[in-house]
């Protein structure tokens, strides 16, 4: 073998382990950011949890009461409209009814877009403007509210129940009361089922150690998610619900009409205020905000940029951050 000939292959050799040393420091380094990254998401954000608090009470019977309770028509004045009508669950349903703002029994047009009920349960108040501090609260307020199922009477809703045979199912469910029909147990028995409405997610395998569980792309977003400061008002296991925040905190949002909480405490401070939503599901709830403005994503991420943190985002950085959100989607049937 000639010098030239083993001038060349130690060459290639130096080459060749440079080239694995660049190689192994660089998947030390993606290894090193994934896991910072993980830490920063688990002191963030939670895995949802297997049961709601206050489910250990909940009895079979009357989460079988509030589910058919869920989907029972006969709630509204004419017939027409049940809680699914505005919040479906079926089929892929995500506990909305993709519509800016809800239509009610009577054909009258609410004023807010309708949120989910999935997680609903893990939300400190229940409303946009959390009029509502509990399930139950909550289930009850659209029976008599005339741009939603506009019943007359809390009578009005017995007869009917008693009409369509439910006298058994509340015995069953409520075994010592001696009139079960009532609008307390109506509401109880509605957010029992509720309380069953926990989704799954792969953002919630991710958060339980399952790194592969977010792309690569999945994780960009997630970083920028963080980075742009979006977990100010969309952390916790629900990503959101958990505060209240103006909508046009940086820069005013165009719409005035709603004055969001001001209506429930009478405070002027509280003009604009709103339960900041959960990003679970976000992907299929479109569209979005208090009045349903934003009719995509991209224009929802744009605009909270804009509106809250008074940044704008690229192109690419509302690509990744929108790539995240479908690790929010939901992965389980309600049914089963």
């Amino acid at each position: 073998m000639n010098k030239v000939m083993v001038v060349c292959l130690l060459l290639a050799l130096m080459t060749s382990t440079q080239t694995l040393a660049i190689n192994a420091a660089n998947t030390s380094n993606a290894s090193s950011q994934q896991e910072q990254l993980y830490q920063s998401a688990l002191s963030l954000f939670a895995p949802l949890p297997e049961k709601m608090p206050g489910a250990e009470h909940d009895t079979k019977a009357q989460i079988a009461l509030g589910k058919k309770l869920y989907f029972e028509t006969s709630l509204s004045l004419n017939n027409s409209q049940s809680c699914n009508s505005c919040h479906q669950l079926t089929g892929s349903g995500a506990g909305v009814d993709n519509l800016p703002v809800s239509i009610g029994a009577l054909g009258s047009l609410g004023q807010r877009n309708a949120p989910t009920t999935w997680n609903a349960g893990l939300h400190f108040k229940q409303f946009w403007d959390g009029r509502a501090d509990t399930l139950e609260q909550q289930a009850v307020l659209p029976l008599f509210d005339q741009k939603e199922m506009a019943m007359k009477s809390a009578e009005q809703i017995y007869q009917r129940l008693s009409d369509n045979h439910y006298l058994p199912l509340f015995q069953t469910a409520y075994p010592d009361d001696k009139a079960p029909i009532n609008l307390d147990n109506i509401a109880y028995a509605l957010a029992a089922f509720q309380r069953t409405l926990i989704s799954r997610d792969r953002f919630d395998q991710y958060l339980k150690g399952q790194h592969s569980a977010l792309s690569t792309a999945e994780q960009r977003g997630l970083q920028l998610f963080i980075d742009k400061g979006c977990v100010a008002c969309h952390s916790g296991a629900t990503l959101g619900g958990q505060l209240f925040m103006r909508m046009g905190l940086v820069e005013p949002y165009p719409n005035t009409n709603d004055l969001g909480r001001a209506h429930v405490t009478g405070n002027r401070a509280d003009s604009f205020v709103f339960k900041a939503p959960s990003l679970r599901n976000v992907m299929l709830t479109a569209p979005y905000f208090h009045d349903g403005a934003a009719k995509t994503i991209e224009q929802a991420i744009t605009q909270t940029a804009k509106h809250q943190l008074g940044i704008r985002l690229s192109d690419s950085e509302v690509k990744a951050i929108k790539a995240f959100f479908h690790s929010l989607s939901n992965q389980r049937n309600p049914f089963q």
